[in-house]
């Protein structure tokens, strides 16, 4: 690939270059550290959209979660919206405080109207979000060890793998009027016809959304044959680049011209989790902010690095521009801003769908990273008026958010 992505004022060697030699061995020495490599994720969520036909019962598929004793302590006792050791050490008399206010207020309410507030403020809490999240107090929520189940290719795929991304695709993408896509696996086959790639009645938004969209599922493909089961002789597995299918999913030939577009797309999703990094870095550089495992230590170097990292990508020069979208009159745009959400949290219900427990791990991941991105870069004004030294009323990252973000990007 070369020359200028389309949307962008920006070129794939300079991005190339930008990573390689600046971000990736940064990103990947963050991603190892504790607080980034402990995700809680409740795989057992059912599907909403369809029943559960297709669960991988292959070995590959499975996904070893956390024993308690392994966890940080920090992480462990830790509330999702506190970093801080101060903030930690505070939550006991915060309960207690907080157990006799909900006493007083209680005596006088009905267990109707308590569900009820708990609705409400679980439905303002949802306003900004662009992902459906999981409910971390589940008794199904584990930590898993993001390092110890690697995102690979496990052999998930044929009807269950394609329906899912179907249905990203077909309801639930704004996208261009014909593309070029694989057929139904369970059709008979009809060969494939060659499409006409035609952006006509696509605003901005609304291909930047499909290009996002198109991006993640490259990725995740691009992992796939970067780490592919080559062979398994006596037990022993042996993984590696698997070029064929590589070509297979992006050469220019077999994909009837898309795939080199999907690969761009991927650049386009690299340049919109970056911007986002370098927007979101005031909520980290105040000191209210400390990245808390327990190990004080370990902390303060890991957020040394996060911060390293910021300065890097504010030091990129060709960021995509978020400020030309939802650009147009504000009723219009505040509809289209809604829709967009809405779409993307229903994509990210659709990782609920997918089969092979290692995959839906890897791909509410990455889908949660980038609703975060979203969130952050539709969150520019409440960023910037942050308080320095108390936690925010008007923008907030769960513990959760900041380490699909960093994976995320990471991937």
């Amino acid at each position: 690939l070369t020359g200028v992505l389309d949307d962008c004022l920006c070129d794939i060697e300079s991005i190339d270059d930008f990573n390689t030699f600046k971000i990736f061995p940064k990103i990947q020495k963050l991603q190892e550290r504790d607080y980034f490599r402990y995700y809680k994720v409740n795989l057992k969520r059912p599907c909403p959209f369809w029943a559960d036909d297709g669960h991988c019962s292959i070995k590959d598929c499975h996904v070893e979660p956390c024993p308690e004793s392994k966890i940080p302590v920090g992480i462990k006792a830790g509330s999702s919206n506190k970093y801080s050791k101060a903030a930690n050490n505070s939550k006991e008399l915060e309960d207690c405080e907080q157990a006799n206010k909900l006493g007083a207020v209680n005596s006088t309410l009905s267990n109707q109207s308590k569900e009820a507030f708990i609705d409400w403020a679980r439905y303002d809490d949802s306003q900004d979000h662009f992902c459906e999240l999981d409910d971390e107090r589940s008794p199904d929520a584990q930590y898993v060890d993001l390092l110890l189940n690697p995102e690979r290719y496990t052999g998930y795929k044929g009807p269950s793998a394609w329906r899912v991304w179907n249905s990203i695709y077909e309801e639930n993408c704004f996208k261009p009027r014909s593309v070029y896509r694989p057929l139904n696996p369970l059709a008979p086959s009809r060969g494939g016809s060659v499409c006409l790639f035609s952006w006509t009645g696509l605003c901005l938004e609304k291909r930047v959304f499909y290009k996002l969209i198109s991006g993640l599922h490259a990725s995740i493909n691009l992992h796939l044959c970067a780490n592919y089961l080559l062979e398994e002789t006596w037990g022993k597995p042996r993984w590696g680049p698997n070029v064929k299918e590589f070509t297979r999913r992006f050469d220019p030939v077999e994909t009837k011209g898309e795939g080199p577009r999907r690969l761009k797309n991927l650049y386009f999703l690299y340049l919109i989790e970056l911007r986002a990094l370098s927007k979101v870095a005031p909520y980290f550089e105040r000191s209210v902010v400390d990245l808390y495992t327990g190990n004080g230590h370990e902390d303060a170097e890991s957020k040394a690095l996060l911060l390293d990292i910021f300065r890097d990508t504010k030091s990129f020069h060709m960021h995509f521009d978020e400020k030309s979208m939802f650009a147009g009159d504000k009723k219009g745009a505040k509809s289209l801003k809604e829709e967009f959400r809405l779409h993307f949290k229903n994509i990210s219900r659709i990782m609920d769908c997918v089969g092979c427990d290692k995959c839906r791990l890897w791909g509410k991941l990455q889908t949660q990273g980038l609703g975060t991105a979203l969130k952050i870069l539709f969150s520019e004004k409440e960023i910037q008026s942050l308080p320095e030294n108390s936690p925010s009323k008007g923008f907030q990252l769960t513990r959760q958010e900041i380490v699909a973000l960093v994976n995320a990007f990471g991937r």
